[in-house]
């Protein structure tokens, strides 16, 4: 549903008709923790406090417009803490990274329930690193991760910072080129280094094909952490790619906490993350030039839950660039008119059948698409009558679907597409009609492992809720060049029903249609859309239960999936042309071509990669031809472990031939990558 040229999407100008006219929100104050001016890179913690002649509760919302620029969103609106009859905004740490100057920092207070607002700015200066004209580079917060300044370069030239151990064992590695913005300096988050290593460092301005060199530096990485537990890596299979020498892993609950790292070959820590405000966060995409997108949890609202309630943009060195969450994406799609996107927390006990609401994030959040925009997976939850999906509890029944909610530049809602509603996107239900069960009939209580918060269980519903699809990747198929075709559109997959779907997008015109479905023929249902090209006679040709679905080569080469397989795996025992036995099954690295016009899929790759992980996974096409691929969980001596694998293109199919092959914790998904700024844009 496009909210482009919707009013009701401006959210604060929204007054509810009910609000009371003697309704006033008032400021107390907005005070930071370190007088002004601060240079680049300090950390300044912001507080606010505001009054309400309502009940409240009142959120907080704080926006950062650097110098001679507009507001741009920082924290988007959550609530505060009421004491004393005053609200406090949880506070908000800023570290500016960007350029000198004078910034405004504004917090916007709005009740929700009453529609009033209030808002007040203050300025803050922002003063250089760069002394005397001379390059500066110092550390951060993270040991591994240091910040470079250099002065400022002429206007049309780019800027980059090449940096090596002075030891020089390793090649030079050197950050994204960015655009010079004179008169003001150019600084770097330096990542992807050794814990304890000397480092040389400089900046290179290119100015009309004339690289110039800017004076060498010196910096000494600190030591890994002690305090907080960091994955370990395990060679399995030692390899040399070159060009692709480091690998994220996106790692998952390590002592009650996620951590994220990055290695390079060898199993060696060059970068690692832990949320700083304590909370559990996994990654779903590195970002061009450094950073991540994460899924993080923390209370946004509702105080029922507060897993997985917050979209984040992180940079190298572990500071929130830009935040939204769950409860005002909430209010976005109410006012917008989602019949099923709203707040969990209105409904009575046992809440009536037709009562739907969205939960958390969930799996996958990109920025790919256009302009700026960002498009994230969020769970709904709604309530079906007595016997949906065959449930025999004789109780309404809690089925979970899903919702694609595509943010704009500034993190406002601008599109969403909900499976179940017909005015958002439901053209689609011949394709997936909500009778179309899970495949393997997976179900979700309250606590169950790999599933969103359930909101709405309780008595009276029974009580295990129908996980009917369970997405878990999001690629966006950008328009062909040619112009000849439709493009702009979302590949959808959806785990628990083995397809993958298009949505007709369009760039936000589109209709919320799906267009096609790709998956194995079923006894739910008939085929997908597709045949299945069976180059390789396999007897079980297709994926199943797969992970991480996109189209390389910025949509015109070949579709690579992670096939868990667990289909597959399932019928095995059942005789269904399978030489499988019970766990004897491994997973698949496959990579697709298919044509629209024939309807026809056929393998490129299809290899065994040796070991079977039952959910998560990661699949990708390396610049070399080879391919990198995880399996993210594997029962290994009763602990979930991980392994990323490179493997080669040759032999397309049969066992895979494995050039790296590195243990550790388990993991949702992983990137193989030259270096930090470089990540796949699949």
């Amino acid at each position: 549903m496009d909210l482009r040229t919707n009013g009701l999407l401006c959210l604060l100008g929204i007054v509810a008709l009910h609000a009371p006219l003697f309704a006033t929100v008032t400021i107390g104050s907005l005070t930071p923790s370190v007088p002004s001016p601060q240079k680049i890179g300090a950390s300044i913690k912001w507080e606010a406090t505001a009054t309400d002649s309502n009940a409240g509760p009142l959120t907080f919302q704080f926006n950062v417009a650097p110098p001679h620029g507009t507001f741009a969103l920082a924290r988007d609106f959550n609530v505060g803490k009421l004491a004393s009859g005053t609200w406090t905004a949880k506070p908000f740490v800023w570290v500016p990274t960007g350029i000198e100057g004078t910034y405004q920092v504004q917090v916007v207070i709005k009740d929700f329930t009453s529609g009033e607002t209030a808002s007040t700015m203050i300025t803050f200066k922002v003063s250089p690193l760069v002394t005397a004209g001379k390059p500066v580079v110092k550390a951060t917060a993270n040991p591994l991760v240091a910040l470079f300044s250099a002065p400022s370069c002429p206007a049309g030239s780019t800027m980059s910072v090449s940096f090596q151990d002075r030891a020089a064992s390793k090649p030079a590695t050197t950050t994204n080129w960015v655009a010079c913005h004179p008169p003001a300096s150019m600084t770097f988050e330096i990542a992807g280094m050794y814990p304890e290593t000397a480092y040389s460092m400089y900046s290179q301005t290119n100015t009309g094909g004339t690289i110039t060199n800017g004076a060498t530096l010196s910096f000494t990485t600190g030591a890994l952490p002690t305090n907080d537990p960091l994955p370990t890596f395990k060679v399995i299979t030692a390899g040399n790619d070159a060009a692709n020498p480091l690998i994220i892993h996106g790692n998952k609950q390590i002592s009650g906490r996620f951590a994220q790292a990055a290695t390079d070959l060898a199993g060696n820590i060059v970068w690692y993350y832990y949320p700083n405000d304590g909370n559990v966060g996994s990654i779903t995409r590195p970002l061009e030039g450094g950073g991540f997108l994460m899924h993080q949890d923390g209370n946004a609202w509702n105080p029922a839950t507060d897993k997985t309630q917050f979209l984040r943009q992180i940079d190298l060195a572990g500071n929130i660039v830009r935040e939204t969450n769950i409860g005002v994406i909430q209010q976005e799609l109410v006012a917008a008119g989602a019949v099923d996107g709203g707040p969990c927390n209105v409904f009575p006990s046992p809440a009536p059948v037709g009562s739907a609401c969205i939960g958390a994030f969930h799996h996958d959040s990109i920025m790919s698409l256009p302009n700026g925009y960002s498009a994230s997976l969020v769970d709904i939850e709604k309530i079906f009558p007595p016997g949906t999906q065959g449930d025999t509890s004789g109780d309404p029944v809690d089925i979970v679907g899903d919702m694609i909610v595509v943010l704009d530049q500034n993190w406002q809602v601008s599109w969403y597409w909900d499976v179940f509603d017909p005015a958002g996107g439901g053209n689609g239900y011949p394709k997936l009609p909500v009778t179309r069960t899970a495949i393997l009939g997976e179900k979700c209580g309250t606590a169950s492992f790999g599933c969103p918060p359930m909101l709405l269980l309780g008595p009276g519903i029974s009580p295990l809720a129908h996980d009917w699809l369970h997405a878990n990747a999001l690629y966006y198929w950008p328009a062909p060049e040619d112009g000849n075709t439709q493009g702009g559109d979302i590949i959808w997959s959806a785990r628990h029903q083995d397809s993958i779907m298009r949505i007709d997008y369009q760039d936000g015109a589109g209709t919320g249609d799906i267009l096609w479905r790709m998956g194995p023929p079923d006894n739910i249902t008939p085929a997908g859309d597709f045949s299945f090209n069976n180059i390789y006679n396999d007897p079980w040709p297709w994926f199943s239960h797969q992970h991480e679905v996109g189209i390389e080569n910025g949509g015109t080469g070949p579709m690579t999936i992670f096939d868990n397989g667990n289909t597959r795996i399932s019928a095995a025992p059942l005789g269904l042309g399978s030489n499988c036995k019970p766990y004897d099954c491994n997973n698949r690295g496959m990579a697709v071509t298919f044509s629209e016009t024939t309807l026809q899929v056929t393998p490129v790759l299809s290899v065994d990669l040796g070991r079977y992980s039952s959910a998560n996974g990661s699949a990708q096409l390396l610049d070399d031809g080879n391919y990198f691929f995880v399996a993210g969980l594997v029962p290994v001596s009763l602990t979930d472990h991980s392994f990323s694998l490179e493997v080669g293109a040759v032999p397309a199919t049969g066992a895979a031939d494995v050039i790296v092959d590195i243990r550790s914790v388990e993991q949702y998904r992983g990137w193989q990558v030259p270096n930090l700024y470089s990540p796949p844009i699949t």
